[in-house]
């Protein structure tokens, strides 16, 4: 190859050519650009996509819209979120303070002053922890006082030191030169001598002191004093047996304070011991929460003595229980006879209202054979009681507790107060003076029950109903809302829209006198019922069922 090689010195004739650097790297002939990339390295272009009819008409612009906005390459202009102020309430609680500096208390740069733990006692400082004498663990101590001789200073030897005595040493550490006898050493320095002349002048201190004392207090009392005799009556009160005080003596023993708790409640009630045996009568109501093994009973006595009680059995239907205490000289109430009350007798209630153990009120019996529904909205209590009525103030914690009358017996167990009744058509009332309570005759059959089976049972008619009364309120009875097919009631002819008047000999003019006429009577008891269809009175005889 001959001629010039563009960008390269002519070759020597003869010569074979070699091609420079330049001419090696040099731009291709006819490239003005910058190298053409390598078919492999050119960015890959994905070929256009087939939008079809159907996927513009879904996904295009609609016809007639503008361009989107803003446009490729811009921005949306910048639109901060409202401040809102905050609730002044909560500014003025949790705020910085107004003397805080750019919301910081303290200012920043700043530091809070040193809180250091107060002083233990007057006789510490907490800048004396290097006082020998207030601190005893201070890296210095007290030394001895310095010995002089000779006009220079000496001290015992610590290494020779004993108890019987030590050299006197100068400061060059040999023997004083006045040293004419062996010094103490500091420990013995207070000696028996001295103890015991102090021991002798404290004990006649003592003497005089204590003499002194006597003086005044026996002989010179006069002089400080003046004489003053205050009666007293020797004769005791006169509390005839039949007062109120006389029986509260007598039965209060025998009433107890029972404390109901579970993981979710305390309540305190009343209760009679009426077996020697640790039985003890009260309300279901009372100890409802711990049956089943949901809470603990504990039974306070007027003692101050304290026993876990045991469930023996509930009634829900009469909202009598018994409990069973260990038995150990317990004071046995007296039953008495609830049949022979009379309206007006003097009745005296025992028991525990507002948790107040052994409270006394009395009063009068106001009515006898009340028909009433006591019912609670948690479904502790929903009974039917023919109820002893009295004026002796009931409250809630008397539930379970005694109505006893002038001669001590128990003739009722207070179960419930009138609070809030209201008249048929007319707005609630608060009652005042009206409390309701068990007959002890009832009672007590129900509680034999429960000590022998764990259980009562009671007679069922096998209807539901409510108290009904006529357009002109001339007559009331029990209407019959729904007979329980092949119940008691449905055998013996009643259906529903009856309503009863009369049943075992009874007037009935409510659906409460009814349920407690019925329960009073035993399962399979023949019960004479007098009721109306429609307009015709008729007569039936229903054998009762168990409930």
């Amino acid at each position: 190859m001959t001629g010039e090689h563009a960008g390269g010195p002519p070759a020597p004739p003869g010569s074979r050519a070699v091609p420079s650097e330049d001419a090696l790297f040099a731009r291709p002939a006819g490239l003005a650009g910058a190298f053409a990339p390598h078919e492999d390295q050119r960015p890959y272009a994905p070929p256009p996509a087939t939008v079809s009819p159907e996927q513009r008409a879904t996904f295009g612009r609609p016809a007639g819209a503008a361009q989107f906005a803003p446009l490729p390459g811009e921005r949306l202009a910048p639109a901060p979120a409202p401040i809102v102020a905050p609730d002044p309430v909560l500014a003025a609680r949790y705020g910085a303070p107004a003397a805080a500096v750019d919301g910081f208390a303290p200012a920043p740069g700043t530091r809070l002053p040193p809180a250091h733990p107060l002083p233990e006692s007057p006789w510490w400082k907490a800048d004396a922890r290097d006082d020998p004498w207030r601190d005893p663990s201070s890296r210095f101590w007290l030394g001895g006082a310095a010995i002089f001789r000779g006009g220079r200073p000496a001290q015992l030897d610590p290494e020779r030191d004993s108890e019987d005595g030590g050299e006197l040493l100068d400061d060059r550490g040999g023997p004083a030169a006045d040293a004419v006898a062996t010094v103490t050493p500091h420990r013995l320095r207070f000696g028996l001598s001295a103890a015991a002349l102090t021991l002798v002048v404290g004990l006649v201190a003592g003497l005089l002191g204590g003499g002194a004392g006597y003086w005044l207090a026996n002989r010179a009392n006069h002089l400080l004093h003046r004489a003053v005799s205050l009666g007293t009556l020797d004769r005791p009160a006169n509390r005839p047996p039949g007062s109120v005080a006389g029986i509260a003596q007598r039965v209060g023993p025998a009433v107890v304070s029972i404390e109901v708790s579970t993981p979710s409640s305390f309540a305190v009630g009343s209760g009679v011991v009426i077996d020697a045996n640790g039985y003890v009568l009260t309300n279901n109501h009372v100890i409802v929460d711990a049956a089943n093994g949901a809470g603990s009973i504990v039974v306070d006595f007027a003692d101050e003595a304290k026993a876990r009680a045991q469930i023996v059995g509930r009634d829900p239907i009469s909202d009598l229980a018994v409990l069973k205490v260990p038995a150990q000289n317990l004071t046995v109430a007296t039953l008495g006879n609830s049949d022979a009350l009379a309206v007006g007798d003097p009745v005296i209630a025992i028991g525990s209202p507002l948790g107040l153990q052994g409270t006394v009120t009395s009063g009068i019996v106001s009515a006898l054979g009340r028909a009433v529904h006591v019912f609670a909205a948690n479904g502790s209590s929903d009974a039917y009681l023919n109820a002893i009525q009295t004026d002796a103030p009931i409250n809630p914690g008397n539930s379970g507790g005694a109505l006893v009358d002038a001669a001590g017996a128990v003739v009722g167990l207070n179960s419930a107060a009138a609070v809030g009744a209201a008249l048929p058509g007319q707005q609630a009332q608060t009652a005042s003076g009206i409390g309701y309570a068990i007959p002890i005759n009832y009672a007590r059959t129900i509680a034999e029950e429960l000590i022998k089976s764990g259980k009562a049972v009671h007679g069922a008619l096998g209807a539901q109903g409510r108290t009904a009364t006529t357009s002109d309120s001339s007559e009331q009875g029990a209407y019959l809302e729904q007979v329980v097919p092949s119940g008691p009631a449905d055998k013996a002819g009643l259906r529903d829209g009856d309503v009863v008047v009369a049943a075992g000999g009874k007037p009935v003019s409510s659906y409460d006198e009814l349920v407690v006429i019925v329960q009073e009577h035993s399962p399979g008891t023949a019960l004479s019922v007098t009721y109306f269809a429609g307009a015709t009175k008729q007569t039936a005889t229903v054998t009762l069922g168990s409930a």
